[in-house]
């Protein structure tokens, strides 16, 4: 009966949608996999120093989340069709390039390739889900697309930590190629075309949209407090992985670390939706921002941790590094932080766009995470410079460990100044709460 039911559940959606579906788990596995290592990559493999590695990630992952907003038009006018297969054959060759040829001269074009191809899948996909279902089971199937989209990301970090150990941070990029050849194959065969025509904005229409946000204070102030918690959330990427394998060893496991957040939030996000339901949006919103960082605190206690205790602490079945042990605990409280901020920022954003313009500035309610790789990254880049450096350092490579230790005595300091970041978003949104409450009062009057 059971079986029954899940048969006639698949049956409610069309082949089209369930391969968009597999299409985007490989998609997300191979992004993640090369993400949660890119700062690592570009020093240890591509021989850029912390502040390099951090501009051109965060350059990278900056334009992820800015050029899907301009694509549409360009895919209405190719097709959906070719358009992702386009974005496929460019994402595997960018991920082939990543791999075999390293170098400076080459790994630039690739992450241009590899933000052109991810742009155009992160539209298509979704308009994809939207185009394939009904008014019926369109909730329903966007519920299924962000379940794929979570299982891509937590598959893709996991399986990153053993090919890198075992064959070296190129492997993980030729893995990222296969999966992404692999969908990009499964389009070509078995995907079939649908008509997203006039589904995206022209490049005027999204042009004057993204000045209407960035015009109005109300929009643009909420998007870079918001940004304040971003920026801390993807320091999983930007700072986490270096401060881990420099304070702990080549043996950690970053990429199994980061997925904590996912677990987090797949496990508490309906719990504390739930539970905030009845309260104000911006209410929830204060909630995750006083949370974050506390979050960093806790991950800036391990070296302390383990001046009392050890390089070891016994939990039962297994043992952790004191810094590991801390920072898992700092991420899940990013990841309860998260549950109070996703679910309503949404809301709250449109709240505050103009009357019957809200579908409108919503394509832009992520700018958020623009702002917070660019800026996040390259401070990233200096911290680590600073407080953790690249033990192959032009002026540290000869030094012996106990000559290295100094270099490392203050690493902590990274996350003090993200919880001062942390702070002033927090506070930053009880002060905008209030003026434009003040403000809007005056209007009405």
């Amino acid at each position: 009966m059971n079986l029954e039911r899940i048969k006639l559940k698949i049956n409610n959606y069309s082949r089209t949608f369930w391969v968009a579906n597999g299409v985007e788990l490989l998609e997300r596995a191979a992004f993640y996999a090369m993400f949660i290592s890119i700062s690592v990559y570009l020093s240890k493999v591509v021989g850029y120093n912390d502040i390099w590695a951090s501009i051109i990630g965060g350059f990278f992952s900056a334009g992820v989340y800015l050029l899907p907003m301009f694509v549409g038009a360009l895919s209405d006018k190719m097709g959906f069709r070719k358009s992702i297969i386009i974005a496929f054959l460019f994402q595997s060759i960018a991920y082939f390039t990543l791999a075999a040829l390293p170098y400076k001269m080459t790994v630039f074009p690739a992450y241009i390739l590899l933000m052109v191809g991810g742009s155009f899948i992160k539209s298509l996909i979704t308009g994809t889900v939207a185009k394939s279902t009904t008014e019926s089971n369109r909730a329903r199937a966007f519920s299924i697309f962000y379940f794929i989209v979570n299982i891509g990301s937590f598959t893709g970090k996991t399986f990153a930590y053993p090919v890198r150990i075992e064959l070296g941070l190129e492997a993980v990029n030729f893995v990222s190629a296969g999966l992404t050849l692999i969908a990009l194959i499964a389009v070509y065969l078995f995907y079939k075309n649908v008509d997203l025509s006039h589904e995206g904005k022209t490049f005027k229409e999204t042009w004057n949209a993204l000045a209407g946000v960035l015009l109005k204070p109300k929009l643009l102030f909420l998007i870079l407090i918001i940004a304040g918690f971003w920026l801390i959330q993807h320091q999983m990427y930007a700072s986490m992985p270096k401060y881990i394998l420099r304070m702990v060893g080549e043996h950690a496991a970053p990429e199994w670390i980061a997925n904590i957040n996912p677990a987090v939030v797949m496990i508490f996000v309906v719990i504390i939706t739930n539970f905030m339901r009845k309260r104000k949006a911006i209410t929830s919103l204060k909630v995750g921002l006083f949370i974050m960082p506390f979050s960093t605190i806790l991950m800036a206690m391990g070296p302390y941790i383990e001046k009392m205790t050890g390089d070891s602490i016994s939990l039962g079945l297994f043992s952790l590094h004191p810094i590991t042990l801390m920072m898992i605990i700092g991420i899940a409280f990013q990841g309860l932080a998260e549950c109070f901020i996703s679910p309503r920022y949404l809301e709250y954003f449109s709240l505050q766009a103009p009357k019957g313009e809200e579908g409108l500035y919503l394509g832009f309610s992520h700018l958020h995470s623009f702002f917070a790789n660019l800026i996040g990254f390259f401070i990233s880049g200096f911290l680590l410079d600073a407080f953790c450096p690249d033990p192959q350092r032009a002026d540290l490579v000869n030094l012996t460990p106990q000559q290295l230790a100094p270099y490392y005595a203050n690493a902590d300091y990274i996350w003090y100044v993200f919880a001062g970041i942390g702070f002033l978003s927090a506070l930053s949104l009880v002060v905008y709460e209030r003026v434009f409450k003040y403000l809007d009062s005056k209007v009405r009057i």
